[in-house]
């Protein structure tokens, strides 16, 4: 239990350092979940500060759950402590501790958690996402829908036994979450209000 509780402390730890609010000030000088989607991520980013900031906000925020996972697996020798940690990363992205608990909607952590547990099997989700958003360029649907079927290919390899069962378990967190988090953008998108790929960036933020 004791490497389960520091595993989850550093997840959720690593998860809550919000790059995305850093790199925002350092580029445009302002709180960037003052505008666009008023969240922390690549999107926001993205619209806000522009393409070199979202990259950098992008690779840190994928090592967020890429850590914990290694450390889980490598240091501590423990597949499940290594997926309750890439499950504290999202957590604690969605939920900073040193940003005031407004942070993103946790798929590049997500992503990060199973480059961390399974990296083959995480060559996959890339192509998954870009057969998503490249004809449609909405990020919110790649997540919304690309996320569930990236789980899914973890999920049965872990019901086929080629891949530890407390992987399964964690593509099934990030799932909620990321459709949780998704919630506003699943509306807009159904209403036909959601911006496109770099748009929206200047608009207030509507979460």
């Amino acid at each position: 239990m004791t490497e389960y509780a520091a595993n989850v402390a550093l997840g959720y730890l690593l998860g809550s350092v919000p790059f995305g609010l850093i790199v925002g000030y350092l580029f445009v000088g302002r709180d960037i979940r003052a505008t666009g989607s008023g969240k922390t991520g690549t999107t926001n980013v993205l619209r806000t500060a522009g393409r070199a900031a979202a990259a950098i906000v992008m690779a840190c925020d994928i090592a967020k759950g890429v850590i914990p996972g290694l450390v889980g697996r490598y240091l501590l020798d423990d597949d499940g402590v290594a997926a309750a940690g890439a499950a504290a990363a999202i957590v604690g992205h969605v939920w900073p501790l040193f940003a005031g608990f407004r942070g993103g909607r946790g798929v590049a952590t997500a992503f990060g958690g199973i480059l961390g547990l399974s990296p083959l099997l995480a060559l996959v989700f890339p192509v998954i996402g870009l057969a998503l958003v490249v004809p449609t360029r909405y990020v919110s649907l790649m997540s919304v829908v690309g996320t569930p079927i990236s789980a899914l290919v973890v999920i049965v390899a872990s019901l086929a036994g080629l891949q530890p069962a407390a992987f399964g378990l964690y593509a099934a967190f990030a799932v909620l979450m990321v459709e949780y988090t998704h919630i506003p953008n699943i509306r807009r998108l159904l209403a036909g209000t959601e911006p496109r790929i770099g748009r929206g960036g200047d608009r207030p933020a509507t979460g």
